[in-house]
């Protein structure tokens, strides 16, 4: 393709209305965009198919949304929960809070736990690791789903020691 045909197609967009027109062929690749009074061309030729031609992309900023309602509200729960000790995961995998699907949970929120108690079992490639609490005391909140998958250091458990 050569100056003029590009020239000529310029042109016919910015005639037709078009805001924008891609245009791809063997070794040639044409963005024309057009949005303000002069039609905006992008012209990426390639030598060679093997060799991936870098393509230079203008993008608006996006603005970040701000959550300020959000931000007040975090400060007052983290001193509810501030008394309370929370068990967290070890370990990344998949959380079963029962032994076996037929069998019941190792805890509920309510239940007086001692150190060493089996709060819950986390599979990681295949292998079964019982959680076990390090604290005594009786749980408030119970903050991960049965069956769910749980990253390293992710709190479990709420546990009032008093």
């Amino acid at each position: 393709m050569d100056i003029k045909e590009i020239q000529n197609l310029i042109k016919f967009v910015a005639k037709s209305g078009a805001s924008e027109v891609k245009l791809e062929m063997d070794d040639v690749k044409i963005t024309i965009k057009t949005g303000s009074d002069a039609p905006e061309t992008k012209i990426i030729q390639a030598a060679a198919p093997i060799a991936a031609a870098p393509q230079v992309v203008a993008a608006a900023p996006v603005a970040q949304p701000v959550v300020e309602a959000a931000t007040p509200a975090a400060p007052a729960k983290t001193d509810d929960d501030s008394k309370y000790v929370t068990i967290k995961s070890p370990i990344i995998g998949t959380l079963y809070r029962k032994p076996s699907p037929d069998k019941p949970v190792f805890v509920e929120v309510g239940d007086e736990i001692k150190a060493g108690d089996t709060v819950c079992i986390i599979e990681a490639m295949k292998l079964f690791n019982e959680i076990e609490s390090e604290i005594s005391g009786k749980i408030v909140k119970v903050l991960v789903d049965d069956s769910t998958p749980v990253e390293f250091d992710q709190p479990l458990f709420l546990v009032d020691p008093s």
